[in-house]
C-alpha cells in the first residue's frame, strides 16, 4: 500500500457495464427521450448541413474548405471526423433504446462512406485523404488524427453493441492495427502520440469489446510515452520546419505533454484534453494494476477538487486555452467551463471508480453530470451550451450549432449512455455510483444479477433496490451514500443496517448471500444548504451557493422581480423545497424570503456615505442544469449572503 492512496482502498475491478444492460427511466430517462427523439437527428442534420458529409464522401469533389485556418497550421474542419464518430455513438445508444430506421439507414451510410474512404493499409482521415493528401501523421501536436480516430472507436462500439452491426467496428481496427505499425518503441517506429487526447479510452473500449490485448497495450504506449524526452513535438517540428518555440500556446502544459504523465501534479492546460488523458490513464492503471499511474491521478485529483473547480462541477475558466490557469481562479460571469469539459470530469470520475468504489469519485462524478454537463443541452434536446458561466446579465443563450460542434454529441452521447456510469460490475460483486430509476442487468463473475432500482431521484431520497440474482448467490453490493447527505438510513428485507459499521470509502458494504427479491431500501436525507467557497476565490467573497441534493441552484431573472446582485440572503434564512411538476419538466424549486437593495432614494446619486436601503423581496431558485429554458434574462449561482 502507498501513501499517496486511501488506507482502505480496495483492489477489485469494476468493469462499467454496456449501454444496453441498463434500462433508464425517470430523470435520466426523460432526458434520454430527448436525445433519441430529438437531438440525434438534429446531430446528423446539423453536421450534414455543415458540409462534413462532402467531406468523407471520396465520390463526391472534393469541396472547399469551409472554416477558414487559424493560426496558420489548423482548422476545425480538421477534427470533423470526431464529430461524426459522437454522432454515430450517440445514434447507437438511442437505436439501442427505441428503433429509428431512418436514423439507422443515415448512419449505415456514413459508415458505408467511410468504407469506401479507407486506404488499402486500413489509415482513415478525411481531411488527410481529402482535403490535405500527403500531410498525414506530419502534425500530431495539432491536428487531431488520433483525436478523430479515437472518436471513430467510441462511435463503433456503442453501434456494434446497441445493432450488432460490426462493419465500423472492424473499419476501425483495421485502422488501429495500422495505427499500431507506425507508433511505438520499435524499431522505425515515431514516438510519438496525439496533441489532443482521446485515443487512450477509446482504445481501452476497443481492446474490451474485441477481447483484443494489442489494443490495450497500443492505449498503455501512449499514456507511457506522453511527455518523455526528447520531446516528440519538438523533434516532429524540426522534422517539418518549423521552430518548435513557434507554438501558438506557448508551454506543453496546453496538451499536458510537458512532462512524463506519472511526474504531473498540477492540473493544467486545456481542460478537456486533460479530463481524456486522466480518463485514459485511470483506465490503464485498472488494467494493468499500475501504482504509479494512480499515485500520479491522485495528486492530480486532489489538485482539480481543492484548488480548480467550479460548485456545479465546471471546469476550465479562460477562454483564451479552452483550460485552467491559476490556483482558486474561478471567475463566474467570464467562466468558460466548457461543457466538454464537465462531460470529460464524468468520464474520468467514472473510471477512477473501476478502481473501486470510492464516494470521491462518485460525488464528483455526480456533481457534474446533474449540473455542469447537464446544463449543456436544453430540455428539448435541440439547442447547446459551449460555456456554461455561472452568473450572466441576460446576454448568454444556447446556440443551434458552432464552427467546433463538439459539445452537441458530447453531451448527446454522455446522457444517452448514463446507465453504464450508474453500476459498476466485477468478479465477486456489484457498485452502485448513481441513483435513479431503472433496471440492469449485470455480470457478477459467471453470474447474471438484475438489479430494479425504484426512485423519484434527484427530487427524492427514498431508493428501492430490489436484487434478482439468476439463483442464490454470495456477492458483495456497495452502495454510495453521497458526501452531501447528512442522514441515511439502509435496511436489507426490513432489517436495519448499521451503516457507520459497514461504510468504506463513502460507500456502504452489504456482503452477504442474495436470494431473488430481496429488497434493500436505503433513505437519504435531501436538505437545502448553503455552500461557502475558500476564502482565496475571490469572486465568490460574501456570497453563497444553494444546493439541495447533488442539484445545484441559481436564481433567473424571469422568476426573481429585482436584478439579482441586489438580493441578499440573511444568516438564518428559510429557504422551502417546492415540487413543481409543470415546471422546466417538472422540478423541485427553492423558496423563501430574502432582502433586496432598492435605489428608490438614490436620486441620481453614483456613491454616497449612506448604505442602501434593502426591502423584503419573495425569491425562487431552479436548478441550474434547467436555466436559459424559458424567458431569457439574468442568472446567478452565487447570491450575496449575509
Amino acid at each position: 500500500m502507498t501513501a499517496d492512496l486511501p488506507a482502505a482502498a480496495p483492489r477489485a475491478r469494476f468493469r462499467p457495464p454496456a449501454v444496453p444492460q441498463v434500462e433508464v427511466r425517470g430523470f435520466w430517462g426523460s432526458r434520454i427521450d430527448a436525445v433519441c427523439a430529438k437531438t440525434a437527428d438534429t446531430l446528423y442534420r446539423r453536421c450534414e448541413e455543415a458540409g462534413m458529409l462532402e467531406q468523407i464522401d471520396p465520390d463526391r469533389p472534393v469541396p472547399e474548405i469551409r472554416i477558414p485556418f487559424h493560426g496558420g497550421l489548423v482548422t476545425t474542419q480538421m477534427f470533423w471526423d470526431s464529430d461524426f464518430g459522437k454522432v454515430i455513438e450517440t445514434a447507437g445508444y438511442c437505436l439501442q433504446r427505441a428503433p429509428n430506421p431512418n436514423l439507422e439507414r443515415k448512419v449505415d451510410d456514413v459508415i458505408d462512406i467511410l468504407g469506401r474512404l479507407q486506404q488499402p493499409d486500413g489509415y482513415l482521415s478525411s481531411w488527410y485523404q481529402r482535403m490535405q493528401p500527403g500531410k498525414r501523421w506530419t502534425n500530431l501536436r495539432d491536428c487531431h488524427e488520433l483525436y478523430c480516430a479515437g472518436h471513430l472507436i467510441e462511435g463503433a462500439v456503442a453501434y456494434f453493441q446497441a445493432t450488432g452491426k460490426r462493419k465500423l467496428l472492424d473499419i476501425m481496427c483495421r485502422y488501429m492495427d495500422h495505427v499500431a505499425t507506425v507508433f511505438g518503441p520499435g524499431p522505425g517506429q515515431r514516438r510519438g502520440y496525439c496533441g489532443h487526447e482521446e485515443i487512450e479510452l477509446a482504445l481501452v473500449k476497443l481492446a474490451r469489446v474485441t477481447g483484443q490485448q494489442k489494443y490495450m497495450d497500443l492505449a498503455k504506449y501512449f499514456i507511457d510515452e506522453r511527455g518523455r524526452q526528447p520531446h516528440f513535438y519538438d523533434a516532429e517540428a524540426r522534422e517539418q520546419g518549423r521552430d518548435p518555440k513557434d507554438y501558438v500556446f506557448g508551454t506543453y502544459e496546453y496538451n499536458q505533454s510537458h512532462l512524463p504523465v506519472r511526474e504531473q501534479d498540477k492540473v493544467v492546460g486545456h481542460a478537456v484534453r486533460a479530463m481524456y488523458l486522466y480518463s485514459g490513464m485511470a483506465d490503464v492503471a485498472m488494467e494493468y494494476g499500475d501504482d504509479s499511474l494512480t499515485r500520479a491521478l491522485e495528486r492530480l485529483w486532489r489538485d482539480l477538487t481543492s484548488k480548480r473547480l467550479y460548485v456545479t462541477g465546471g471546469l476550465g475558466p479562460s477562454a483564451d486555452n479552452e483550460g485552467f490557469t491559476a490556483d482558486y481562479d474561478l471567475p463566474n460571469e467570464s467562466a468558460y467551463a466548457e461543457t466538454c469539459a464537465a462531460v470529460g470530469l464524468v468520464f474520468w470520475a467514472g473510471r477512477m471508480l473501476g478502481l473501486g468504489p470510492d464516494a470521491r469519485y462518485g460525488d464528483a462524478m455526480e456533481l457534474a453530470l446533474y449540473n455542469g454537463a447537464a446544463a449543456g443541452l436544453s430540455l428539448d434536446g435541440a439547442t447547446f451550451f459551449y460555456e456554461n458561466p455561472l452568473e450572466s446579465r441576460g446576454g448568454h443563450h444556447r446556440w443551434t450549432w458552432h464552427r467546433c460542434p463538439c459539445c452537441p454529441p458530447n453531451i448527446a452521447r454522455l446522457t444517452a449512455s448514463i446507465g453504464s456510469y450508474m453500476y459498476g460490475q466485477s468478479d465477486d460483486g456489484i457498485a452502485v455510483h448513481l441513483y435513479g430509476d431503472s433496471t440492469a442487468d449485470l455480470d457478477v463473475g459467471e453470474r447474471k444479477v438484475r438489479l430494479v432500482q425504484k426512485t423519484r431521484y434527484p427530487w427524492d431520497g427514498a431508493i428501492a433496490l430490489t436484487v434478482e440474482p439468476d439463483a442464490p448467490a454470495a456477492f458483495a453490493l456497495d452502495l454510495r451514500i453521497p458526501g452531501w447527505c447528512r442522514k441515511a438510513s439502509l435496511s436489507v428485507n426490513g432489517t436495519a443496517q448499521d451503516l457507520a459499521a459497514i461504510t468504506r470509502n463513502g460507500y456502504a458494504h452489504i456482503s452477504r448471500r442474495w436470494s431473488p427479491g430481496d429488497v434493500v431500501r436505503l433513505d437519504l436525507e435531501l436538505t437545502v444548504e448553503r455552500l461557502h467557497a475558500h476564502p482565496e476565490v475571490r469572486q465568490d467573497a460574501g456570497r453563497v451557493a444553494l444546493r439541495r441534493g447533488p442539484l445545484v441552484y441559481c436564481l433567473e431573472g424571469v422568476d426573481n422581480a429585482v436584478p439579482l446582485n441586489r438580493i441578499r440572503l440573511p444568516e438564518g434564512t428559510e429557504l422551502a423545497a417546492q415540487d413543481e411538476p409543470g415546471l422546466l419538466g417538472g422540478v423541485v424549486t427553492l423558496e423563501g424570503d430574502a432582502l433586496a437593495e432598492t435605489t428608490a432614494d438614490w436620486d441620481g446619486d453614483l456613491y454616497r456615505t449612506a448604505p442602501p436601503a434593502e426591502r423584503p423581496v419573495r425569491i425562487r431558485a431552479v436548478p441550474y442544469y434547467a436555466w436559459d429554458n424559458r424567458d431569457p434574462g439574468e442568472m446567478l449561482v452565487w447570491v450575496r449572503g449575509a
